[in-house]
């Protein structure tokens, strides 16, 4: 395999890090600008690619979890030296698939680079397992109490969905899968159609990483496809532990159904999208109500509104200020002129749900321009009544695109009803300024049980990388709001807690032996040492 890692794009899988081409139904990715097909021709991953990739991953997940550590650490660097070393050849891959510009391709390939790095210094530190120790008190009466000691070990086998809206960051080398091979976990993934190339660029490389650590094949595996079934099937497998998934909430339930109904049910970690609420409330309306107008469109248009970030519903109390503020959304919304998305499908999905929501008592205020282009879409001012959004829960669910919904509200009674009727949401934004925050504890009290991150006069677009960073929320945003889908924290999410007793101290694991020969940060009977 080393010969062949200059050779870039071939249109194969890595199937237990062996290139493979694939036999199954042939796709190509898609040139969003000019809807022609950009090579090379992608096959379907078979039935009995699934199960090598699948029973490989759980022939190594013993053996990986127990590689250490610094072991892993290794591993993760090396991915992302790899990937550095791709430079123009995955920018510009990345940008024939997505029409996304260079800009934006260099910022998330950074942001991809420095989550690896990122995972393998938190595996390299390996304080994260919580290591807690009680000895044993053998005088203890009327009971004595045994020698217990506990840390977080790795699930098992991780399938891991790539993202249409991130080829690198929430994709094949993205976030779930570094904070899966940090916890020890070996790495599944399905590729998402709509990159294909930038994906097996990617995979290549983490390929050749894994294959210069010494450590087996299985560890990583990419399947290409463009079918639910392939999907379907790497969930299925009784070797999978769990899935990590970005993507609609359609899909994403669909998932976590067929997680339930295994015979033995497996968590998925799904982050599902949201329509991410933004509040006006009434002093900084009337202070500057057409400066927020135009910040929140911005903050929707971007990336053609392919951020499950995207602020899709805007609130406010009637009163002055409320006619600058719709003034400014309908012209910058109208004014606009939509781009190209990364892929047919979310073109179609878009107009799909703009057609939903206006069979539903809502006015059309105002609509951009459409780009000559494949794929583009029309931003697209909304205004509802709150009677409409409260008796039609269509109205409060996402549109994925650069959509926005205004709802104009009578008084904060009102406001506080429409963000009860809200479900959960990754993102939920407040504008306020002098008392606004303290006036209106009630309605805030109620956006914050709704909500991941709570953001005051900003936007949400814009996810930090970083310990206190929550993406996630109450579902349907996500399938757990107790875990965050980005930052050293979503480690949590592919580890389980174990405990020894009364183990013979010379097999306990290194995290957990009484001379600490890691030096990491544990608790021992109950003090932090």
């Amino acid at each position: 395999m080393a010969g062949r890692l200059a050779s870039g794009r071939l249109g194969e899988h890595f199937v237990a890090g062996v290139a493979t081409p694939g036999s199954g139904a042939a796709f190509t990715a898609i040139d969003p600008t000019t809807g022609a097909a950009v090579g090379p021709t992608y096959h379907e991953a078979t039935a009995a690619e699934v199960e090598r990739a699948a029973q490989a991953a759980g022939a190594v997940a013993g053996a990986f979890a127990a590689a250490g550590g610094p072991t892993r650490a290794g591993l993760l660097r090396g991915i992302a030296g790899r990937i550095e070393a791709l430079g123009d050849e995955l920018l510009a891959c990345y940008g024939q698939e997505t029409a996304l510009p260079r800009a934006r391709a260099e910022a998330e390939l950074a942001r991809t680079l420095g989550q690896l790095r990122r995972f393998a210094d938190l595996a390299a530190e390996g304080a994260w397992v919580d290591a807690r120790i009680d000895r044993a008190l053998p005088q203890r009466q009327p009971v004595p109490r045994p020698d217990l000691r506990r840390m977080l070990v790795g699930i098992g086998p991780v399938v891991v969905f790539g993202a249409s809206n991130f080829p690198l960051a929430y994709s094949v080398a993205g976030g779930d899968t570094a904070s899966a091979l940090a916890a020890g976990c070996p790495v599944l993934v399905k590729g998402h159609p709509a990159h294909p190339g930038t994906s097996e660029l990617v995979g290549r490389a983490i390929a050749a990483a894994v294959h210069d650590a010494g450590l087996p094949g299985g560890v990583f595996s990419l399947l290409h496809g463009a079918s639910h079934e392939l999907g379907a099937a790497l969930v299925r497998h009784p070797a999978v532990a769990a899935v990590g998934f970005t993507g609609s909430h359609r899909g994403g339930r669909a998932l976590m159904d067929l997680a339930a109904a295994r015979p033995e049910p497996i968590p998925v970690f799904a982050e599902m999208g949201s329509m991410n609420p933004v509040v006006v409330l009434p002093e900084a309306l009337a202070n500057r109500g057409a400066a927020i107008g135009k910040q929140v469109a911005a903050s929707a248009l971007l990336a053609s509104g392919q951020f499950c970030t995207s602020p899709g519903l805007i609130l406010w109390i009637d009163g002055p200020g409320a006619a600058e503020l719709r003034e400014a959304l309908r012209d910058h919304l109208g004014a606009a002129v939509g781009a190209p998305t990364v892929h047919p499908s979310i073109r179609d999905g878009y107009v799909a749900a703009l057609g939903e929501v206006l069979r539903l008592p809502v006015q059309v205020e105002s609509r951009g321009q459409t780009a000559p282009a494949a794929t583009a879409v029309c931003p697209t001012l909304l205004t509802a009544a709150p009677a409409a959004l409260l008796g039609n829960p269509r109205l409060r669910s996402e549109i994925y695109g650069p959509a926005v919904l205004a709802v104009a509200c009578a008084d904060a009674a009102e406001l506080r009803a429409v963000l009860q009727s809200l479900h959960g949401h990754l993102t939920g934004t407040v504008h306020g300024e002098g008392r606004d925050f303290a006036s209106h504890g009630a309605a805030l009290a109620v956006l914050r049980r709704k909500v991941g991150r709570l953001l005051a006069n900003g936007v949400p677009t814009g996810v930090e990388v970083c310990g206190a960073m929550v993406h996630g929320g109450p579902y349907p945003a996500a399938a757990d709001a107790r875990f965050s889908a980005v930052g050293p924290t979503s480690i949590l999410r592919w580890a389980r807690p174990m405990c020894w007793q009364d183990w013979p101290a010379e097999l306990l694991p290194p995290e957990l032996r009484d001379d600490n020969p890691l030096g990491i940060r544990r608790t021992v009977d109950d003090v932090v040492v």
